[in-house]
């Protein structure tokens, strides 16, 4: 028998083999799954559809459902790494507890696995980023979208949560529009936990900049995340300059701290414009709460007429009457 044939030797290829391939696993940075290939049993890779620093995204086909869904997978590398998979599981667990019409639902959650993920609901769409983009978005599409969203804040506010991370680009416009990624989202009990500024730069909250000076974190940061998404859904731009994220001075990262808000255009309804602005007072103290904002919006949505061709235009008809008696 030769060396290479020998039990031993066979023996040490298969191990060698194994330790290269974890290794390979653990400094990949991409699951990169073929269509149709397994992400776990029974789940089946469609395409990819996205990431971020510590997800990737993947449209499977789920065989015990038979449908299609959402795999939210750590990235390879991660897998080992603690905070990676605490963060996971606290996304988990929010969605366990955050079940509402305009909020994304989780069907479960594999966490303990060689690909920890979760398996979402697939909500066939474009992010509001996207149609922002491309299109824009006029003010009859922008009061049902304040009426969900504000509805999903109030909800996951009353459950003793915050989003902390609301954003166009966190918004499927399916029916109704869904508010997705609570990666970050946090027990109101725990904020204070929080180790640095959550979120994302643009849309945050001058308390989740600096809670030392503007005060602790609530369901208050969540609607000033509300107010800049419909200043952008309705303007096509932010309120603020955009930051310098290389700055150290935290006035220089973050505008939101010492300028106010640009004034909205002469197109957007004067009672709009007042609502998004109340929205971005920087004392949190002062602006109006997630039920405040769905209760000022339900009756203009409701006034607004059964949707039909050539009826919604800029500046047209619909847009004047259903503030009319404010």
């Amino acid at each position: 028998m030769s060396k290479l044939s020998s039990p031993a030797h066979r023996g040490f290829t298969v191990r060698g083999h194994l330790a290269f391939v974890l290794a390979d696993v653990q400094t990949k940075k991409s699951w990169e799954f073929a269509e149709g290939a397994a992400i776990v049993p029974g789940r089946h890779a469609v395409e990819l559809l996205g990431g971020g620093r510590r997800y990737e995204a993947y449209l499977a086909w789920d065989d015990r459902m038979h449908a299609l869904v959402t795999v939210k997978l750590l990235r390879p590398h991660l897998v080992s790494d603690p905070g990676a998979r605490n963060a996971i599981a606290g996304e988990a667990e929010a969605l366990r507890a955050l079940q509402h019409p305009a909020l994304v639902r989780c069907f479960d959650a594999d966490l303990d696995g060689e690909r920890p993920h979760l398996a979402l609901e697939f909500l066939d769409g474009p992010r509001l980023s996207t149609l922002i983009r491309r299109h824009g978005i006029i003010v009859e599409q922008l009061l049902p979208l304040a009426l969900e969203l504000s509805a999903a804040l109030h909800f996951i506010a009353a459950r003793s949560f915050v989003h902390l991370d609301v954003k166009p680009k966190n918004v499927i416009m399916s029916a109704p529009p869904r508010l997705i990624d609570l990666s970050v989202a946090t027990r109101l009990e725990h904020v204070a936990d929080l180790a640095s500024p959550t979120g994302t730069d643009a849309y945050m909250a001058p308390e989740q900049c600096d809670p030392a000076l503007f005060g602790e974190i609530g369901p208050a940061s969540d609607v000033w995340g509300l107010g800049v998404t419909l200043y952008e859904a309705i303007s096509g731009s932010l309120p603020f300059p955009e930051g310098d994220l290389t700055a150290a001075a935290s006035g220089a990262r973050y505008p939101q701290l010492e300028l106010e808000p640009r004034p909205l255009g002469r197109n957007v309804p004067a009672p709009v414009a007042e609502l998004i602005q109340a929205c971005l007072v920087k004392d949190p103290a002062q602006r109006p709460s997630a039920l405040e904002v769905a209760d000022i919006v339900e009756p203009w949505a409701a006034r607004l007429p059964q949707a039909r061709l050539g009826l919604f235009r800029p500046g047209g008809r619909v847009r004047r009457s259903i503030f009319e008696g404010r």
